[in-house]
């Protein structure tokens, strides 16, 4: 049954919010925050890498990734394999974000791993990882990129999507809770509560909750449309 204003796709609205969300991480990081730098003197801009690419990575290209058997008209077997490629940019660029986070707390004195949000994060990636590595062996690991047995694979869909989709919504809160947790950093620090900073932190936020509901929403839906 189609959702809403029939014939609009629900992917579309997934590419829409896409591009608002990736310009307001890097107005954020680049313009309030003074820039990316992998080496710096100033440490925080190593660690303005972790949320541009924890967002860019995992929320924005992991949700392309998911919803790409619906969004590209093309065979399964070519939409299969940018559907494993994509969530294997989205683990790539997520493993180095978490590591820009590292990089920027050992050099700066500060602990590693004392948030839940730190805790979540190392969850997620693993997570992450593992569902990529399992995708790979059970549906793509045959020169024909068809993998394993016909009945292997009609049994591990349902749970390679349940799993899939449950790792993304936990990326998708995290992410959340990441913004939170900077902004209170930053609101102790002396940043005013409603400055147009934390204005805009917040709606990257609801924006960033907004993308991975269309993205679910899509993935899920017995209808393309809405």
């Amino acid at each position: 049954m189609a959702l809403g204003v029939s014939g609009f796709p629900l992917t579309m609205v997934v590419h829409i919010l896409a591009i608002p969300a990736i310009i307001m991480v890097l107005v954020w990081n680049i313009h309030f925050r003074g820039g990316l730098s992998w080496n710096s003197s100033n440490k925080p801009l190593i660690f303005n890498i972790h949320p541009v690419l924890m967002l860019i990575g995992v929320i924005i290209i992991g949700g392309e990734a998911i919803i790409s058997y619906k969004s590209l008209p093309l065979k399964k077997k070519n939409k299969k394999l940018i559907h494993l490629v994509l969530h294997g940019m989205a683990l790539t660029l997520g493993i180095i974000g978490i590591y820009s986070a590292f990089k920027f707390h050992n050099e700066s004195g500060i602990d590693n791993l004392y948030s839940l949000h730190s805790w979540l994060g190392i969850g997620v990636i693993i997570l992450y990882g593992i569902q990529w590595i399992l995708g790979f062996v059970v549906f793509m690991y045959h020169g024909d990129g068809d993998g394993g047995s016909s009945s292997l694979r009609s049994k591990a869909v349902p749970w390679h999507v349940l799993m899939g989709l449950s790792v993304y919504l936990l990326a998708v809160g995290n992410a959340s809770l990441g913004f939170v947790e900077k902004l209170t950093f930053l609101q102790s620090s002396g940043l005013p509560k409603h400055a147009s900073e934390a204005l805009l932190v917040n709606f990257t936020a609801i924006l960033t909750i907004l993308y991975g509901f269309f993205v679910v929403l899509s993935a899920v839906s017995p209808s393309s449309t809405i």
